[in-house]
């Protein structure tokens, strides 16, 4: 087992601040684009905006930098510029913050294939968390030419789909002036379809004006940069294709797709495949199909190796209880050697009191033992975290299988991943039990 796959303590709890408890955001460096823009029809015909096109691209200016130019200087010209399928992905320095990362992802993963030119056909990548919504998230969102207008999010019960838009600016009536605000513009359910989200009578969506959009957020190995990389994609296939890749990699590790996949350092790897994809012809209604080049993320990994990982992992840990069990560390239930329960004698502090953790309700059984302390290790820890967020360990259990699979509590990484996500709720209980409601529904 990696010496590293350890079971961390319970975090101390986490101290309210002005900025509240939000969900953190994993903050990125720059973007690597899926393809590329060129001149639309009537847009190439104009000489001078060809000239200001290829003006951009040799000072490798973003393709947003090019337009802006170009509505600028000829603002009748509503959509100069139209984007293209290729079979590469786009690199530009002027979409980084620190410009050399561009030459340094091509210089360690661009390819020649031919043309004299170095593009970015595959690299590798690695996720920085296990939630496969955090690191791709995704929208329906409307775009004006400044700003997001309307964008889909679910209600908390995850079944209701809203429309959602920013709230309009409060004006002082004595000032005659806007208030100013604190933490953000204030959101709000768009008032035109009673904040719903149904495409098929949304005119933003049947006119095109909204659209799926997502990103990925990860790393690329060997390119040194604190804050992550970003790959948009408006595709519903790659992303549908991603998060069928991204489960099947949870599946087998316990929950993982964070880091590398095994023991060897394998990473994932974004690629292009071209694919043939069907859609609707917007004239005839007929589905049509179409070649196009997908976003393809790859995981050259053996299965049944990483398989015998787990169960290596998962012998290594039963041998650990047991050596435990001898040494009158643990307690086992009577009848039932896979439900132990740690007992742990904790002295109290000055006043008396005992650990939280061992005052928690205690789960109904055979046997009665102590509740774990807070700094217990292994699935323990997770419970006993769970208690003093006023979770009872039968709803923990259900809520845990339901998100990580039953095989969380037999692996040390799953373990380790679990509390991490636990320990972002302390001191925000009732955010715990309100994300649990509404991922396996209300407690009956």
């Amino acid at each position: 087992m990696d010496k590293n796959a350890v079971t961390t303590p319970v975090a101390p709890l986490v101290p309210a601040t002005i900025l509240g408890r939000q969900q953190m955001r994993i903050p990125t460096a720059g973007k690597i684009r899926a393809g590329i823009k060129v001149l639309t029809k009537a847009a190439a015909a104009n000489p001078a905006i060809k000239a200001l096109y290829d003006d951009g691209l040799a000072h490798n200016a973003t393709f947003e930098q090019i337009e802006q130019k170009i509505a600028e200087r000829f603002p009748d010209v509503k959509t100069p510029l139209a984007p293209k399928n290729v079979a590469w992905f786009t690199v530009r320095p002027n979409d980084f913050p620190n410009p050399a990362l561009a030459g340094q992802i091509l210089a360690a993963y661009g390819e020649d294939r031919g043309d004299g030119e170095v593009r970015l056909y595959r690299f590798p990548v690695i996720f920085p968390a296990d939630a496969w919504q955090s690191v791709m998230p995704h929208e329906l969102a409307c775009w004006a030419r400044s700003e997001k207008r309307y964008w889909s999010e679910y209600s908390l019960d995850g079944q209701t789909r809203r429309c959602m838009m920013f709230s309009p600016a409060k004006v002082d009536q004595h000032k005659q002036r806007a208030v100013r605000t604190f933490g953000g513009r204030g959101t709000q359910p768009r008032p035109e379809n009673d904040g719903l989200c149904d495409p098929e009578r949304c005119p933003e969506f049947q006119n095109r004006q909204c659209n799926l959009s997502g990103r990925f957020i990860f790393y690329i190995p060997g390119i040194r940069s604190l804050d992550a990389f970003e790959l948009h994609t408006n595709s519903f296939y790659a992303l549908s294709r991603a998060i069928e890749r991204f489960e099947a990699i949870a599946f087998m590790r316990g929950g993982r797709i964070a880091g590398f996949l095994d023991r060897n350092r394998t990473p994932f790897y974004f690629t292009k495949k071209l694919r043939e994809v069907s859609h609707l012809d917007a004239k005839t209604g007929q589905p049509v199909r179409s070649a196009h080049w997908i976003i393809e993320l790859e995981a050259p990994v053996d299965v049944a190796a990483l398989l015998a990982q787990q169960d290596v992992e998962s012998t290594l840990r039963i041998a650990d209880d047991a050596a435990r069990a001898l040494q009158g560390d643990v307690a086992p239930m009577p009848n039932d050697a896979s439900d132990s329960i740690q007992v742990v004698d904790m002295p109290a502090d000055a006043a008396g009191n005992t650990p939280a953790a061992t005052q928690a309700r205690q789960t109904p059984s055979r046997s009665t033992a102590a509740a774990p302390p807070a700094n217990a290790e292994g699935a323990d820890a997770v419970y006993a975290l769970g208690a003093e967020l006023g979770v009872e360990r039968a709803r923990l259990d259900a809520y845990l299988d339901w998100a990580w699979g039953a095989g969380w509590r037999r692996n040390a990484q799953g373990i380790k991943r679990v509390q991490a996500e636990l320990a972002r709720y302390q001191g925000n209980a009732e955010g715990l039990r309100q994300h649990i409601d509404a991922e396996i529904g209300p407690q009956e």
